[in-house]
């Protein structure tokens, strides 16, 4: 049976109606979408507190006409068959507000920066990293998202030697963040004529999009140059210096953009992309203090590491960090069936902080 901290479930029900006093008055428009925001997100848990008082509430009367010497046999039936049922539905949702409690990333309700890079396998690890960069777009579009490109190098035979992409949307880095590490492809290239499998890989970095207030930057930090934009064969896409070249010169990290023609739409992108980095390189720091303490999340670990593997001649997928096959690889190409695997590595992260939570 599970145990719940019954202080803590009226702290958030106090909070909840505070939050729906607020909401009442006259609030200013920041205030406002702040609020209301919380008030939403506690919506679903209190919810589920009030249900689970409920039950419990229905269950000790259950209980008392059980006991009572007076209840005829055939009412204590209908009583102890209703209460198996009662006493289930309220261990679901035991459940629903223990998963609820657990510690939440700061960053799982943010937008995220999607990175993709060919690896080994030439110019069919190019072409793969295109096939990923799609299936995560048309996730993501699935999800009403939005994917805005930031920077990419396109390979000479198609594909992408590296794709920058910007993901816009609520709890984007909750379900992306899982995605990063090293992902295999074997199958048969176009350019096989033998009709050998190949083995390649493409790297996936999936960092939470940061604003100013999450990550402080020291203009004086910073070296900006702008040059003419280069086009494929080396052509000049524009004449003019709209694209840009940033360097923190205290991290050595260097982001360079020329999607846009124009030169302030480049530098923001620049920007964005570099507090992503920032912020990833002092959260990676973080992990490693800690991870003498404990495990690290799922996601946060070595990027060396291949977590992925997509089998074209047998048509399936395989996680290995789970041990999850799914036999559905042009779903999951396609974007569809995506969600059963990040699904799948959500609720093992869940039972990890639970078995945590446990021990300690």
């Amino acid at each position: 049976m599970i145990t719940l901290p019954q202080q803590k479930l009226d702290l958030l029900l106090d909070r909840h109606a505070m939050l729906e006093r607020e909401l009442s008055t006259g609030l200013g428009a920041d205030a406002y979408v702040k609020l209301s925001r919380e008030f939403s997100e506690l919506g679903p848990v209190v919810d589920a507190i009030k249900a689970y008082r409920a039950a419990d509430r229905e269950l000790a009367d259950l209980q008392a006409l059980i006991d009572d010497p007076s209840s005829d046999s055939e009412m204590r039936k209908l009583a102890e068959n209703e209460k198996s049922a009662l006493q289930e539905r309220k261990e679901q949702l035991a459940q629903k507000i223990r998963l609820a409690l657990l510690p939440k990333d700061a960053m799982d309700d943010h937008s995220a920066i999607l990175e993709i890079r060919a690896g080994t396998g030439g110019d069919e690890a190019a072409l793969f990293a295109g096939d990923l960069f799609r299936m995560y777009e048309r996730y993501a579009a699935k999800q009403g998202w939005k994917t805005e490109i930031l920077s990419l190098s396109e390979g000479t035979k198609g594909g992408f030697k590296e794709i920058v992409a910007s993901v816009q949307g609520r709890g984007v880095f909750a379900k992306l963040k899982f995605e990063s590490g090293v992902h295999r492809v074997q199958r048969v290239p176009d350019t096989e004529a033998s009709g050998r499998i190949h083995t390649s890989a493409a790297t996936v970095a999936v960092l939470p999009e940061v604003e100013d207030v999450d990550i402080d930057i020291n203009e004086n930090d910073l070296k900006i140059d702008t040059m003419r934009a280069q086009g494929a064969g080396g052509q000049h896409v524009n004449k003019t210096e709209s694209a840009i070249r940033i360097t923190h010169l205290p991290s050595g990290i260097v982001i360079f953009v020329q999607e846009e023609r124009s030169q302030h739409k480049n530098k923001a992108k620049a920007m964005t992309m570099l507090r992503a980095k920032l912020y990833d390189q002092q959260r990676s720091k973080l992990d490693a203090e800690r991870a003498a303490e404990r495990r690290g999340q799922i996601g946060s670990g070595d990027r060396s590491e291949r977590i992925r593997t997509y089998n074209f001649p047998q048509g399936r997928v395989t996680d290995h960090r789970i041990n999850l096959t799914l036999h559905k690889l042009p779903q999951v190409m396609e974007g569809e069936a995506l969600g059963e695997i990040i699904d799948a590595l959500v609720t093992e992260h869940q039972a990890e902080l639970l078995a945590a939570e446990g021990a300690t």
